[in-house]
């Protein structure tokens, strides 16, 4: 699967299914399998995605505290800076 190339995979198979003339038999299969196997993705060393997601940059600081302390905090204080 790492070479093979999903978007030609996928291309191959719209126009597979739009003009293939058998009902799905093995044969129109296979054709259909060979013409994927043909477009190989090449060799893209250092070419590694992170699977993560970016928390982005809040502007007030988290909630550490009880939410009752934190109000008392409030009335007495002020609201605190935003962070940037």
């Amino acid at each position: 699967p790492r070479q093979l190339s999903f978007k030609h995979a996928l291309q191959v198979w719209i126009a597979w299914s739009h003009y293939r003339i058998g009902a799905g038999d093995d044969a129109s299969i296979d054709d259909l399998f060979d013409m994927i196997a043909q477009q190989k993705v090449g060799d893209r060393p250092g070419r590694i995605e992170p699977r993560a997601i970016k928390r982005r940059p809040k502007t007030f600081p988290l909630l550490v505290t009880p939410r009752p302390l934190a109000r008392a905090h409030v009335r007495k204080h002020g609201h605190p800076e935003k962070v940037k």
